[in-house]
């Protein structure tokens, strides 16, 4: 089991998924966008929420301490960016 964190619009919420973690970038927005749409993101539901919502996003793969498997698809940061 995976756990996709996703950020949006000041939001944050998890979702459990059944895949593996070294599925595309391109397949983590594509699914984010349709579960964040059916409002299967408990607390993070935008039933018009554009098919390009998540195409500047980072998608982030961490193996939390415990062993499980994140993937963080969040909003990129100007933090640590060269001037």
């Amino acid at each position: 089991m995976t756990t996709l964190n996703i950020t949006y619009q000041g939001q944050n919420a998890d979702y459990d998924l059944s895949i593996d973690t070294t599925v595309s970038d391109a397949d983590i927005r594509r699914i984010a966008t349709e579960v964040v749409r059916s409002g299967g993101v408990r607390g993070l539901h935008v039933p018009d929420l554009r098919t390009d919502a998540f195409d500047g996003f980072v998608v982030d793969r961490v193996r939390a301490p415990g062993g499980e498997d994140r993937i963080y698809l969040r909003p990129k940061v100007p933090f640590g960016c060269a001037s």
